[in-house]
């Protein structure tokens, strides 16, 4: 069973750099709209925009997530069942959002090596004077050209300075991240 933390004061724990969020019930931390187990309930999005705002200054580790419950409310195998939960989720999202990030800096590369390849293949066309003269060498290189440099430069900006919404994703991936690797404990108040 896992050790309960104590603290006197949880006023004073929010000096400590941590993140102190006040509950009303154990209810607050996930949806209306599910009534599933604690183990197994969504997360509240009210929540989970909370838990991002107090965490966005954070540092990637080292701070806590103390969750304040009225004593008369606080129930320890609900808890441990909820801390399991609200990890599972952290960690689940993690993965998820690595990969949609991967994803996305992958893709950018790809275009930029068919960019690359169709500027080097327009390059090579020019260089032996393929079907010179003819329309369809023109054709060609007006093709060939600006779609390579269109490719390359719009790989590499997907890939190296992330659009807004690839951006949202790498955000989401540093909340969870940071979340995933939090202690989390509930205190009475």
């Amino acid at each position: 069973m896992e050790k309960e933390r104590v603290i006197n004061n949880p006023l004073s724990s929010q000096k400590e750099g941590n993140v102190s969020l006040v509950l009303e019930s154990y209810n607050d931390i996930f949806s209306d709209f599910d009534p599933r187990n604690y183990s197994e309930r969504a997360l509240s999005d009210d929540f989970l925009i909370e838990c991002k705002r107090a965490v966005r200054d954070k540092p990637s580790e080292g701070f806590e997530l103390r969750l304040l419950m009225p004593e008369s409310k606080r129930n320890i195998a609900h808890e441990l069942k909820i801390k399991r939960r609200l990890k599972d989720h952290f960690q689940k999202h993690v993965f998820e959002r690595r990969r949609e990030v991967s994803h996305i800096i992958n893709s950018g590369l790809s275009l930029a090596i068919i960019g690359f390849i169709l500027m080097i293949l327009g390059a090579f066309l020019i260089f032996k004077k393929f079907m010179e003269g003819t329309f369809l060498a023109a054709v060609l290189t007006i093709i060939l050209e600006p779609a390579g440099w269109f490719f390359f430069w719009e790989g590499l900006a997907k890939a190296l300075f992330i659009h807004e919404d690839e951006g949202k994703k790498t955000r989401d991936l540093s909340f969870y991240k940071k979340m995933a690797h939090t202690q989390i404990y509930f205190i009475s108040y």
